[in-house]
């Protein structure tokens, strides 16, 4: 079965985590959570596939491109994932939340506060980053069925992808492996690669908002309804080029920093996400907010998670990168 035909099997609505957490299984039971790695000449696949599960379900996609993600890193960084596990990537580091690692034989002991955490409740292992004694991060793989972790249900209080369930999970003295060397988890090339594929997955959420445009207007042409389908377009249309030449890129040179290559895609990406939102909230009206379930959910889902992005932050920091460069065509 593909990955296409899976979610077209599933419910349209998850009600709360413990779906989230079952439907990830599946997947994973499946062997659809096994994507061409970013670089390996299929990367426009792997894209692909996070963009149809964000058009499915935003929550569903979250806990999958974390899991993805974390098996992706795992086998970047020379490690194995623990078969038919399923992962969390964590590596928010507010100030208020930190965890702090300690040798122990041939395994490390975790302690500390570690916040948004994705899925903690119905995941089996997660990867995060922690902190050595010289202040070094380290990246660290951590079995969550143990009795120094402890799942809290504080700090995620969310509507828009209030599913995921994002608590903070406090760790004492918790059994982890480290994963790479200190410093290992920014420096690969994997890191920028990884930020792309967040924007796929912004992609295919903003595509299926869309797809009610579309829809709407096979039916009923009105000149106001086909204007903004004609902005609609331009803006998945540029979104789609972009990720593809991304890719591309990704393939033809896997090693080389995609620092600027995933800013400049994420900034287009999340502007034209926010124009989707935007014209087909225009043209359709109170509708489909009112009485079409995924759309209402994708629509309160997007804005959240298009806030992984730092919105002027990154424009200030892409800015940075180009404001000696010049364009061309």
């Amino acid at each position: 079965m593909d990955l296409q035909t899976f979610l077209q099997q599933q419910p349209t609505d998850y009600a709360d985590t413990q779906a989230l957490g079952r439907c990830l299984r599946a997947l994973v039971e499946a062997g659809l959570d096994q994507l061409p790695l970013p670089g390996s000449g299929r990367t426009l696949e792997r894209f692909q596939r996070l963009a149809e599960v964000g058009a499915h379900d935003l929550g569903l996609c979250k806990l999958y491109e974390g899991h993805t993600d974390a098996l992706a890193i795992i086998q970047q960084l020379g490690g194995s994932p623990t078969p038919a596990s399923t992962w969390g990537m964590w590596a928010a580091e507010p100030p208020q939340a930190k965890v702090r690692v300690s040798p122990s034989g041939h395994m490390v002991l975790l302690n500390g506060r570690k916040a948004w955490c994705s899925g903690a409740a119905v995941l089996s292992h997660a990867l995060l980053t922690a902190w050595d004694d010289q202040d070094r991060q380290q990246l660290v793989a951590v079995a969550l069925d143990q009795p120094g972790v402890n799942v809290t249900t504080q700090g995620w209080h969310a509507v828009g992808m209030g599913a995921t369930g994002s608590v903070e999970v406090l760790f004492e003295g918790a059994e982890a492996q480290a994963i790479g060397n200190p410093g290992d988890y920014l420096q690969r090339p994997g890191f920028w690669q990884g930020g792309i594929g967040i924007a796929a997955c912004w992609y295919g959420a903003a595509q299926s908002i869309a797809e009610r445009l579309r829809r709407h207007c096979t039916q009923r042409p009105e000149p106001h309804a086909l204007a903004h389908l004609g902005a609609v377009d331009s803006a998945l249309h540029a979104a789609a080029e972009v990720l593809r030449v991304s890719a591309l890129t990704l393939d033809a040179t896997p090693l080389d920093d995609a620092e600027l290559l995933a800013r400049r895609a994420r900034a287009v990406v999340e502007n034209s996400a926010e124009q989707v939102i935007q014209h087909v909230g225009h043209a359709l009206g109170a509708g489909p907010y009112c009485k079409d379930r995924q759309f209402a959910r994708l629509i309160a889902d997007l804005p959240v998670f298009l806030r992984q992005s730092h919105a002027e932050r990154d424009l200030a920091a892409l800015g940075q990168q180009v404001v000696n460069g010049a364009w061309s065509l």
